[in-house]
């Protein structure tokens, strides 16, 4: 009774959101989209700490506060654009491997200001715009074998934790070596993320529901203490320190803060290829991300396709824009979204939920500024651990697959950049295949079909080198030719 009257006393959004189609209530959507943003609320406190942990080549460091501010906005306004939109419990927020792709390798390896590397974002979301508008985005994404998709994702993973790691103070630069482990493990910083990594990995354990938040609140909580029973100043003034207000009126002065002068930096080919490595990222995770919620809560076809996929597509790629235009960087579809669903949402009202309580956190900018790196650095840690569990259905017995997988694993954290990764793997993915035959013999075929017209053949052909794939890897070719700076 209580379910029937909770779907009627909201007809209007029973109608628009097809509640009840879906069999769910109001009720239970408000709840699952509480449950979601209880689940990835810690982006508030990873994001502006990872897009603030370093300058420019100008000194331009982006100030956390406002970091927090657009963090929050542009997760909270596509969030509830995918609810009203496209109609599905998927929330979405700054993508962790992206941010840290734009901080990493855009600014510290590249040398791009900040406002040239969220042009860099906001170039990529408007270019796969144009690629779910005219349906290319599926043909890319087709081109790719699927474990060298999910190879990126794994490399991402490790280097997220690697970054956690960095953070935390337990990695750092090696004498005689390129790395090794922190000489001194007593500090009290060290304590604080040992402390937050055990609490965290075993909330994780014990599966509970918005366990890296606890995580993130718990272990701020120990620093705050730490600090105040401490006369050495281990925190930076205001971290790990009761703050002074709650809430204060947002800053969104970094909206609008980007350029367009990738292109003159890094000259065609590097601009290209980078553009083409984060485009690459923001794929296959988003792909992935959708297809696995949908069929978690029974939302695809026979043919295991999500109806109306092309519109959850295109708001996550305009996602992307907006993060890039409002240095909050690329905005992906959160695979958290699966704690709504667990609470069984089924429609877009939970995310309609869940973005506006990400707007309501537009105001606690001063509680993101307390949480020290060490709070955080466990999160990255977890987080690299999920990444990392696909490594499992990679076919590693063929080596065909399995270097090029390696390759693009590992040369990711080596190396500090999702590019290089990306590009060393598909190098060498289409080196392999090139010289056994099989590429050739694909492009045979392909030469053979497109001048005989024969289109359908070529769209059905099982291929082993994608044409798209040989284009794709010449552009890294170029990338790794003319090196990272012109």
């Amino acid at each position: 009774m209580a379910s029937r009257t909770s779907t009627q006393a909201g007809s209007g959004l029973d109608r628009y959101f097809k509640i009840s189609e879906r069999g769910s209530t109001v009720r239970t959507e408000v709840v699952a989209g509480l449950a979601t943003w209880l689940t990835m609320a810690y982006i508030l406190f990873v994001n502006p700490g990872i897009l603030t942990s370093l300058p420019d080549h100008t000194g331009l460091t982006l100030p956390f506060n406002q970091v927090v501010t657009v963090t929050a906005l542009v997760a909270g306004v596509m969030t509830i654009l995918m609810g009203v939109y496209a109609n599905y419990p998927f929330a979405m927020a700054a993508g962790l491997g992206l941010n840290a792709f734009v901080a990493f390798t855009l600014v510290g390896a590249n040398g791009l200001s900040w406002p040239e590397a969220m042009g860099v974002i906001v170039i990529e979301g408007l270019a796969i715009t144009v690629l779910v508008l005219t349906g290319f985005r599926t043909a890319v994404l087709n081109a790719i074998p699927m474990d060298l998709k999910r190879a990126i994702g794994i490399g991402i993973g490790l280097f997220i934790a690697f970054i956690g790691l960095r953070n935390a103070g337990i990695v750092v630069v090696g004498e005689g070596t390129p790395l090794r482990l922190a000489p001194d493990l007593t500090s009290w910083p060290i304590v604080v993320f040992a402390f937050g990594l055990a609490v965290t990995a075993t909330l994780v354990a014990r599966k509970m529901r918005g366990a890296l938040l606890i995580g993130i609140l718990a272990t701020t909580i120990l620093a705050i203490i730490v600090n105040a029973a401490t006369d050495a100043p281990y925190w930076a003034p205001g971290v790990a320190e009761l703050p002074d207000k709650v809430a204060e009126t947002p800053n969104f002065g970094l909206v609008g803060d980007f350029s367009f002068n990738v292109f003159k930096v890094l000259g065609l080919a590097s601009a290209l290829a980078a553009i083409l490595s984060v485009m690459l990222s923001d794929f296959f995770d988003t792909m992935g991300t959708v297809i696995g919620i949908g069929g978690e809560a029974k939302l695809l076809d026979s043919e295991g396709k999500l109806p109306g996929i092309n519109r959850v597509l295109l708001v996550d790629s305009l996602g992307a824009a907006a993060g890039g235009a409002a240095s909050a960087s690329s905005n992906t579809t959160y695979i958290e979204s699966a704690a709504g669903v667990a609470e069984g949402g089924r429609t877009g009202l939970a995310s309609v939920v869940t973005g506006a309580l990400f707007l309501v956190a537009l105001f606690l900018a001063p509680i993101a500024g307390v949480v020290p790196n060490e709070a955080t650095a466990p999160v990255l840690v977890i987080v690299g651990y999920f990444m990392m569990t696909l490594v499992r259905d990679i076919d590693w017995v063929n080596p065909d697959i399995g270097i090029p997988a390696l390759l693009i694993i590992l040369v990711q954290p080596l190396t500090f950049s999702i590019t290089n990764g990306v590009g060393a793997g598909f190098i060498a993915y289409t080196v392999i295949q090139l010289l056994n035959g099989n590429g050739v013999r694909d492009l045979r075929f392909a030469a053979n079909a497109v001048g005989q017209g024969k289109w359908e053949e070529f769209k059905a052909y099982k291929w082993k080198l994608h044409p798209v794939m040989i284009v794709v890897s010449a552009v890294f070719g170029w990338y790794f030719w003319k090196g990272l700076l012109p």
